[in-house]
């Protein structure tokens, strides 16, 4: 395993954050593969890039601003392909909306990488959330849609086997 292959995943993930925050949904090619199986726990999941870069634009369109900060990076390469786990913080801002303007939340991803040509990407990633604050309504920006506020730790996916990391 070498410190560089664990370099360039780390600053893979943390592309996510900026492409997050800066709208720049190409950067999905650059840390994806094209058939990434992507799951954000119910009923938001991916088999298709092109459709998760089109989803990600719309959801997130109507925020005035959003921080996603990634921190605890564990890596395990082995050749060719390597898992990751890291936590990840958000804030989302929509300004005007009854409640309050903002809805944050932490949480955890697991990812499993291949190396390609191009570097490293993602070919599996979960997202869940372990916890939230604010107000819901701010991320309910599809009238009539509401996303899964399930919140779930590690511990408790590590113990039902469900902890890609890990296993």
């Amino acid at each position: 395993m070498a410190d560089h292959d664990i370099s360039a995943i780390v600053n893979l993930i943390n592309l996510y954050g900026l492409a997050m925050d800066s709208q720049n949904w190409d950067l999905f090619d650059r840390i994806y593969m094209p058939d990434a199986d992507v799951d954000f726990g119910d009923p938001s999941h991916w088999t298709d890039l092109k459709k998760f870069k089109a989803d990600f634009e719309a959801f997130h369109t109507p925020f005035d601003a959003t921080q996603h900060l990634m921190a605890g990076h564990v890596v395990d390469v082995s050749v060719d392909t390597a898992k990751a786990f890291t936590y990840g913080y958000w804030r989302l801002l929509r300004r005007g909306v009854d409640g309050g303007d903002f809805w944050e939340g932490s949480g955890w991803y697991d990812d499993a990488l291949v190396r390609t040509e191009q570097g490293w990407r993602i070919k599996r990633r979960t997202c869940r959330v372990t916890w939230w604050a604010g107000n819901p309504i701010v991320q309910e920006v599809f009238p009539g849609v509401k996303f899964s506020m399930t919140t779930t730790s590690p511990r408790v996916e590590h113990r039902a086997g469900r902890l890609g990391f890990l296993a």
